[in-house]
């Protein structure tokens, strides 16, 4: 696979906003909630997954819009995969690893399909305005 310098910026961007997203939304909440009846939740809340989804979306979009759909999608799910990985290697169980697979799969295709959805609509309306 050759990665030209310029097709490496949208990459290490996508890579490094989604770390960076991970460590601002998540990285700071490590407790889980225990309720009342003995059962426990977290240590994430619904709000806080939210914003890293849409922060993620941004560096997408922006590489995405300029038709670099491998970029976004192979670097944001490099970047959150590492970033789940550091963060829950501490795990005892073990079972971290499937959950970092999960993210790793998830954020692959999640990216890809937004990416190339993407893509195709800012593709088309660059098409058009050029008159070919």
């Amino acid at each position: 696979m050759d990665m030209k310098p310029l097709k490496l910026v949208p990459f290490l961007v996508t890579a490094a906003v989604s770390v960076a997203a991970w460590l601002a939304w998540l990285g700071w909440d490590q407790r889980r909630d225990v309720h009342p009846d003995g059962s426990e939740t977290g240590p994430y809340e619904a709000w806080q997954v939210v914003g890293l989804v849409l922060t993620v979306l941004v560096a997408v979009g922006w590489a995405a819009a300029r038709r670099h759909v491998q970029a976004a999608s192979f670097g944001t799910a490099a970047g959150l995969t590492v970033a789940s990985f550091a963060d829950w290697s501490d795990d005892a169980s073990g079972l971290y690893v499937i959950g970092v697979g999960m993210v790793a799969a998830g954020s692959l295709a999640g990216a890809f399909a937004v990416s190339a959805l993407i893509a195709s609509v800012t593709g088309r309306g660059r098409r058009g305005a050029g008159g070919r």
